[in-house]
């Protein structure tokens, strides 16, 4: 079986998923390069060590936990997307993409040895609790994060439904770390929301899970008297990568949606729109910011290269790559990136992201400046084929839509208050003063405590 998944924003597991996953059972490449006899040697010396830790080590290990480390240790020093899912963690994954799971609710990456927050899902205790993009989460119940692998800092999250947990968070803008309690929930993702929106079409997709084409096809078909729609992928970290190229394939009426490319020439794929857009041609606006990610990028980059959506807000994260899984006999399997993906125009947008046609930031309150990295901020990346990178943008997203500068631009724009002009993409300062363009500027992060 081979099954792409596009999760999100680095190496993103988690009480949620992230990246672009392949299920891929099959033996390994005939074609590969043979080991040399180095390689051997080298297998030899891993051998060594290990029996002098088995022999040695002030208490006795256990062998199944060095062997796992051992395994994840060679695939994270890959890039931040390679890992080892052990049995407990690969089933997890599986339940996650059917859209339920036990849980904090959060996308989260591993950066500089902390758990990093990519985003709160929608309406999950983690967002009630106002955990945000970009947090770094320090301490666990008062025990430190620093010295534990992704997989195990997200075992510690799990627990029994409504027990809570404490986290220790450093955020941007605050001088000092603080707690905050977040008390664990089956997390049941409603991966698509719509409402008619002051006159248009408002679809939100907060991740791609299964339930995803059908939501927005839903959403068309109950709000077909729009005149346009607005798709929010904001601070949408990604998910499965069939269900981009559905989504994507339900606004186009031909085309190629995205391509991947890997090592070898016979590894690259395409994937093609069918005929039928079910919005019936009328515009769509997608917004995106640097908290949209893989999958999100996909669709923003397959509407925009075909000219079927103008994509509005901040640049997204610049995850390109793709993550096959690959089972192993012990029932757990391995992430490892295999390819890049490209929109239809040919770009890359790994560690570069996409760039909205009309950029608008959102007045960020000083307290609550939101700015992602991006992909390429992360430590031991995979680089930017023309070392051509760009880092990430604002995640700030109001919680009151009357101030969501971005959603009333889009708005504006479907109903014929506003025009697109290719030829100045940004807002002028007439159109930034009233649809908002905000600071470029970073706050500073309290101290990592001990």
């Amino acid at each position: 079986m081979h099954r792409t998944v596009i999760a999100g924003a680095a190496g993103l597991v988690s009480l949620a998923l992230v990246g672009i996953f392949a299920l891929d059972a099959g033996p390994t490449r005939g074609g590969a390069e043979a080991a040399s006899s180095e390689t051997y040697r080298q297998l030899n010396l891993f051998g060594d060590v290990f029996e002098r830790v088995r022999a040695d080590y002030v208490e006795e290990p256990a062998d199944a936990d060095l062997i796992d480390n051992a395994i994840n240790g060679m695939l994270t020093s890959l890039d931040p997307h390679s890992s080892y899912l052990n049995p407990k963690t690969f089933r997890d994954m599986q339940v996650q993409t059917r859209g339920e799971f036990g849980g904090l609710g959060i996308e989260v990456t591993m950066e500089e040895g902390f758990v990093k927050v990519v985003a709160p899902i929608d309406d999950t205790p983690a967002d009630k609790a106002g955990l945000r993009a970009n947090d770094l989460i320090t301490h666990l119940d008062g025990d430190p994060v620093l010295g534990l692998t992704l997989s195990a800092a997200v075992e510690k999250m799990r627990g029994p439904v409504n027990a809570p947990i404490t986290v220790t968070i450093v955020r941007q803008g605050r001088n000092e770390a603080f707690d905050v309690t977040v008390v664990r929930d089956i997390i049941r993702i409603k991966s698509v929301r719509y409402k008619r929106d002051e006159g248009v079409g408002y679809i939100r997709v907060t991740t791609f899970n299964e339930q995803t084409s059908d939501g927005v096809r839903a959403a068309l078909r109950e709000m077909s008297d729009m005149p346009g729609f607005v798709v929010d992928l904001r601070n949408n970290p990604g998910g499965l990568l069939d269900q981009a190229i559905e989504v994507s394939d339900i606004f186009l009426e031909k085309g190629e949606v995205v391509s991947t490319r890997g090592r070898y020439p016979e590894d690259t794929q395409r994937y093609n729109s069918r005929p039928g857009d079910l919005a019936n041609g009328k515009q769509v606006v997608v917004l995106v910011n640097g908290g949209s990610a893989s999958a999100s990028e996909i669709v923003a980059g397959a509407l925009q290269d075909h000219e079927r959506a103008l994509v509005l807000g901040t640049r997204s994260f610049g995850k390109g790559s793709v993550q096959t899984i690959i089972p192993l006999g012990s029932d757990g399997a391995i992430r490892l990136t295999t390819a890049r993906y490209y929109t239809p125009a040919g770009r890359s947008i790994q560690a570069k992201g996409i760039t909205p046609d009309i950029k608008v930031e959102q007045n960020v309150p000083e307290d609550e400046d939101i700015r992602t990295t991006g992909e390429a901020g992360l430590a031991g990346h995979l680089a930017a084929e023309d070392e051509d990178e760009k880092g990430g943008s604002s995640a700030y997203v109001p919680r009151d839509a009357k101030d969501d500068l971005q959603l009333i631009y889009a708005r504006d724009l479907i109903l014929g208050k506003r025009t697109y002009d290719p030829a100045n993409p940004t807002p002028t300062a007439d159109a930034s003063a009233a649809a908002g363009a905000g600071s470029e500027g970073g706050a500073a992060m309290a101290p990592i405590p001990n």
